[in-house]
């Protein structure tokens, strides 16, 4: 009985280790044998490239091979980008057991791939030209940017039709007027003005601005059409000093008008025979 009841979880134990045993053993060995899903697809632009630089009847010129490196170098900026992207989701749904153990495998089997990759590209292209090696991904990366936004703007038509028909109207673009300043033309372009200046006036107060009072001289013949008795109204300077009709002096119909002081003179000088005469 003592036999039988020590014997009795000793095989117990045994029965238990032995099967996980072989349970871990077999499924080692299935593990081992499956191959991993790569993270990415195939790498068609190193491949291109690959084969541009194994000919040899007749070998592809530099300038192929050179823009084939560069294409191979704008698809690993896109892959060393998603890397860095999916890294921090992939961590966190491993740990909260959303994802399984193969998949995250092959993230980072994917990872050390483009290490090896990028790795190569900077030391093809240094063999190409010295140096170059360092700037080869920010010009991919440019022509990445490039690509982007000319596909965006090659889908606008396109995009413009879609929502025409999804809302069943037709757009109306109204163009954004753009003020343009132009500058003075130069003398001798066809679109210039040319201004002529033109012939200076003898007479003042034509072409030029009115003289002061204090230049106007003392005497000023103004010559006007001969009139049969009639003589044509003088404009004066002030309404105050407007002389009456009767006393429009005789020199007007002579067709000459004298100056106010001219005037005064001639007739003290009258009124002086007068005196001498009644005397």
């Amino acid at each position: 009985m003592a036999s039988a009841t020590v014997l009795a979880p000793v095989a117990y134990l045994f029965i238990i280790i032995g099967g996980l045993y072989t349970f871990s053993y077999f499924y080692r060995r299935r593990a081992a044998r499956k191959v991993l899903e790569p993270y990415f697809p195939t790498h068609k632009e190193r491949n291109v490239y690959m084969s541009l630089v194994r000919m040899t009847d007749p070998p592809a010129p530099d300038a192929l091979l050179k823009a084939a490196l560069v294409r191979r170098a704008m698809q690993d900026v896109q892959r060393v980008v998603r890397i860095r992207e999916d890294k921090p989701a992939l961590a966190a749904l491993l740990q909260k057991g959303s994802i399984g153990d193969e998949l995250w495998s092959s993230f980072q089997a994917a990872e050390k791939e483009m290490e090896v990759e990028l790795a190569e590209v900077v030391g093809e292209a240094n063999s190409f030209v010295e140096g170059w090696g360092q700037f080869i991904f920010q010009t991919a990366n440019e022509m990445l940017v490039n690509e982007r936004m000319r596909t965006t703007f090659e889908k606008i038509p396109e995009a413009r039709t879609d929502l025409e028909q999804k809302y069943d109207r037709k757009a109306k673009f109204q163009p954004v007027p753009v003020m343009i300043r132009q500058g003075p033309a130069a003398p001798g372009t066809p679109g210039a003005r040319s201004i002529t200046p033109g012939p200076r006036s003898a007479t003042p107060g034509v072409g030029s601005a009115a003289p002061s009072p204090q230049a106007t001289p003392a005497k000023r013949n103004v010559p006007l059409p001969a009139t049969s008795g009639l003589a044509s109204p003088v404009t004066p300077t002030s309404a105050g000093l407007a002389p009456p009709a009767s006393a429009i002096p005789s020199s007007v119909t002579s067709g000459y008008v004298s100056s106010d002081a001219e005037s005064a003179t001639s007739t003290s000088r009258a009124s002086g025979k007068k005196g001498k005469k009644r005397k």
